[in-house]
């Protein structure tokens, strides 16, 4: 009888090692599964992040052309600044009106629209228009010559200034 309690004892140990062998072995495999998974989304991700880097290594690259780009236009921008700021500093607007206001007005309408086609162009307009009926006129360099055939009263103070009924 002590052998076959013996014998149920041996038994039983080598049941309860094989099933820790048994269960060992399956924990182990599916946390190499589980491992495996891991290692396969890391991997993509690893890519991912290197394809942004080097993406935002172009993006820097391009950036530091149009930086310097655009600090050259900023320097011709603020020489051309400058430059007007020279003219209108010699320019005597007001002794000009009075002298030939007219002259003056055509000078300021023909600039203004220079102006303006040049500010379309830059904004990537490429319609060019005819110059309006307003502008046109005899080389003369003379404004409009109707500009104020409708005002009774020739002072331009703000006070005195009427609004024109139509």
């Amino acid at each position: 009888m002590a052998r076959l309690y013996l014998l149920i004892f041996i038994v039983g140990i080598i049941g309860i090692v094989g099933y820790g062998a048994k269960y060992y072995y399956d924990t182990t495999q599916n946390r190499i599964a589980i491992l495996t998974k891991n290692n396969t989304k890391l991997k993509v991700a690893i890519e991912t992040s290197e394809k942004s880097i080097n993406n935002l290594k172009v993006n820097i690259a391009k950036m530091a052309t149009l930086n310097k780009a655009l600090q050259v236009d900023l320097q011709k921008a603020e020489a051309y600044r400058d430059e007007l700021r020279s003219k209108l500093s010699k320019l005597d607007l007001v002794v000009e009106a009075l002298k030939d206001s007219k002259v003056l007005e055509g000078k300021m309408n023909g600039a203004s629209y220079t102006l303006w086609q040049g500010i379309m162009e830059e904004t990537g307009n490429t319609n060019k228009s005819d110059k309006p009926s307003w502008l046109q006129r005899p080389e003369d360099g003379t404004g409009n010559k109707n500009g104020n055939e409708d005002r009774t009263n020739n002072n331009t103070s703000s006070s005195e200034t009427k609004a024109i009924k139509p």
